[in-house]
């Protein structure tokens, strides 16, 4: 026990050593910008359980010292099972159906050779240049003249070829050893059978990375659902709560209790593929 505790002291005194001005100036301000990032996350938490009075307070409470659970009483009186329920599906929904064209298509331009391929390469890095403001006019005419307003087909269907999806899985798939796939191809293996078994593993933690950026623009895509929804049941969670503000005045716990229960999700699916996440992000700079 003493030696152990010499051992222990030497370890402090070579932490502390090692040390640097430039080491403690960066911890403090890591410590800052997630304060800074985190402040908005807790407020909105404390002040789902404030009550309006309080939650408008100047100076403000910091912290719910009578906390109240009239927010979510009112919340809950609205349908956010139903709009919940459209966010899931149509999230959800999304992300599937964007993994699968985009890992599909974006192996198909990075490993086979046909003609046009540099073209609608081309045309790719072009469309992710455009914002989604400048094609909605045209978007909202073609869904109209399909019948697809105020339907999941209107809210899915077009965000399915996200060109950024294609670019993401075409820049993994080339890191793919093109005699890993000759060597499968003289084997007898098929294209379908190729891909399955020897392309998808590959490219699991690129999907992973994807699945959650998708998830994420979906479940905040604010405008897009704005324009194409019309009735209450179709409304998903941002846009519900959104709908919940007052013109003349605005109950913000009934807000704030709003926006922590369209969180959650987030965090959960986050916490879930972060390690998919962290390594699609990097695997692509590692050789």
């Amino acid at each position: 026990m003493k030696d152990q505790s010499i051992v222990n002291k030497k370890n402090r005194k070579k932490w502390y050593k090692e040390l640097s001005v430039f080491k403690v100036i960066s911890i403090i301000l890591l410590i800052l910008a997630a304060a800074f990032f985190i402040f908005p996350f807790y407020w909105i938490i404390t002040g789902a359980f404030k009550s309006q009075v309080v939650a408008t307070a100047i100076p403000p409470e910091w912290f719910p010292f009578q906390p109240v659970l009239d927010n979510w009483i009112v919340l809950f009186n609205n349908p956010v099972l139903r709009w919940t329920f459209n966010s899931f599906f149509i999230a959800g929904s999304e992300m599937i159906a964007v993994c699968m064209v985009s890992a599909t298509a974006g192996y198909v331009l990075a490993k086979k050779v046909f003609p046009g391929r540099k073209f609608i390469f081309i045309i790719l890095i072009a469309a992710m240049m455009l914002p989604k403001q400048v094609i909605l006019v045209p978007l909202f005419t073609m869904l109209a003249d399909l019948g697809w307003i105020d339907t999941y087909r209107g809210l899915i269907i077009p965000a399915i070829g996200w060109p950024f999806g294609i670019f993401l899985m075409k820049q993994f798939s080339q890191t793919i050893p093109t005699e890993l796939l000759e060597a499968a191809e003289m084997d007898g293996s098929g294209e379908l059978r190729t891909f399955y078994h020897i392309v998808l593993p590959m490219l699991k933690p690129a999907l992973g990375a994807l699945a959650i950026f998708t998830f994420i623009l979906s479940w905040n895509d604010y405008f897009s659902q704005l324009v194409i929804t019309r009735s209450t049941s179709m409304m998903t969670l941002p846009l519900g709560i959104a709908t919940m503000q007052g013109e003349f005045k605005t109950d913000y716990g009934v807000m704030m209790a709003g926006a922590a229960l369209a969180s959650i999700p987030m965090i959960v699916i986050f916490s879930l593929f972060q390690k998919s996440f962290t390594q699609g992000i990097t695997m692509g700079s590692i050789k």
